[in-house]
């Protein structure tokens, strides 16, 4: 059973959400927290007080992570030529094991169709 507590952003499917509680990672959706129109600072805030990792398609997320110089919130972004709820649940399910170590101890994650990269926090 994972520890990972996730927080999904607007961009990812519901289905997606669901299907990541099924297996065991406790995920949120923003939305279910905040209001949909909350600014990408409050949603990180909400990650790092929640404990949670942001989970988004939006590449503002890492721009914001590497200029606040926190260890966390850990962040995931997706940069699958997919956004089918199906092909992103796949590709999570099969890398998120292997990087939940180090999102724990707070990283950046970038998840590509075909690589995984991984940034320690804070990015220097």
């Amino acid at each position: 059973m994972s520890r990972l507590r996730l927080l999904a952003d607007v961009h990812i499917s519901p289905l997606t959400v669901a299907a990541l509680n099924s297996h065991g990672y406790n995920t949120v959706r923003t939305t279910d927290l905040l209001p949909a129109t909350a600014a990408d600072e409050e949603i990180l805030e909400l990650a790092r007080v929640e404990g949670r990792v942001v989970l988004t398609q939006d590449l503002d997320f890492s721009m914001l992570v590497a200029l606040s110089n926190y260890g966390l919130p850990s962040l995931i972004t997706l940069r699958l030529s997919s956004a089918k709820p199906d092909v992103v649940t796949q590709k999570l399910l099969e890398v998120l094991p292997s990087v939940e170590p180090e999102l724990t101890a707070g990283a950046a994650v970038t998840i590509s169709d075909d690589s995984v990269r991984v940034r320690q926090l804070p990015i220097h």
